[in-house]
């Protein structure tokens, strides 16, 4: 039976598009083969593995992959901050910086940033988890972030999940103004986070190796924000500062080589998502979008 191809809206073309899946034919193999199920459990979903794979991507060598991987997946070279030429290896490319100019942050007062490149799915209510999620599994707040008391503070708040596919940018930012705390870890396997995965363990947001910040704010209160490793992404690197203010759209830090994903989660009441974006998730499809652009309203 052939497989089922994942298909996605893009703000961008204003269609629904196909995702050209990285590594489909191995990660289907893991997921969806009862051989490959016994690779995932025995290695794939553990660190050593990751870490091993990490090295290859820092080495020298892997740098014959940068050219092949840009002209496969139309990797838009002009925006990158520095030439291709300069990066040492294809980590170096992975979690490359952009021109400033090509990810401008939504300037409207009230709109809150998407914090980074991918394609998002939300919640605009978590107890309607098991509709909007997926039909009869509940999103586990407690479960993510590690803490039944905190996550009560978000009981009927607001969720988004924002998936990085290894083509993307992989710089994450922050989606409001705010003062953030030390990050959090939370430790834990590294399944993948592609949606091959994702069918099959609908539970790995709150299984995987994760880390909790809390950025206190003016105007939306306490967000929650979660990068969420995965497999080959055991690194996660924080290039902002505790304890001192951000604005949005500033740079909260990078993932390290594989597809990886960022969670926001917003108080009851504090935020409307854009239509799109709610419309397609009740869907069950995700919607590709740009970090800096708008991903809801403050209320």
């Amino acid at each position: 039976m052939p497989a089922v191809p994942i298909q996605f809206y893009n703000r961008l073309t204003q269609r629904l598009e196909t995702e050209a899946v990285y590594g489909e034919g191995p990660l289907r193999f893991v997921y969806e083969n009862p051989l490959g199920k016994i690779a995932l459990h025995g290695l794939v979903k553990r660190a050593l593995f990751s870490d091993w794979y990490g090295r290859q991507m820092d080495a020298p060598k892997s740098m014959e992959r940068i050219r092949p991987f840009i002209t496969q997946y139309g990797v838009n070279e002009a925006e990158f901050a520095e030439p291709v030429e300069s990066y040492g290896s294809f980590n170096d490319f992975f979690y490359r910086k952009l021109k400033p100019e090509a990810r401008p942050v939504v300037a409207e007062a009230g709109a809150v940033a998407l914090p980074a490149d991918g394609r998002h799915f939300v919640i605009p209510d978590v107890t309607l988890g098991p509709d909007f999620f997926v039909k009869g599994i509940r999103f586990n707040l407690p479960a993510l972030l590690g803490d039944a008391a905190l996550a009560s503070k978000y009981e009927g708040g607001s969720v988004l999940i924002s998936r990085l596919c290894p083509t993307d940018y992989h710089r994450f930012h922050f989606p409001w103004a705010g003062t953030p705390d030390t990050p959090r870890l939370i430790n834990g396997p590294l399944y993948s986070v592609s949606p091959i995965a994702f069918m099959k363990r609908p539970s790995l947001f709150w299984e995987n190796k994760r880390y909790v910040t809390r950025l206190e704010t003016q105007d939306l209160g306490t967000v929650m924000l979660l990068e969420v490793g995965a497999t080959c992404v055991g690194t996660v690197v924080h290039t902002a500062l505790p304890d001192k203010p951000v604005r949005k759209g500033d740079e909260k830090g990078y993932f390290r080589f594989g597809g990886s994903c960022f969670i926001t989660i917003f108080e009851k009441g504090r935020v409307r998502f854009c239509d799109d974006l709610v419309e397609n998730s009740a869907l069950g499809r995700e919607v590709y979008a740009r970090v800096g652009d708008v991903a809801a309203q403050r209320l």
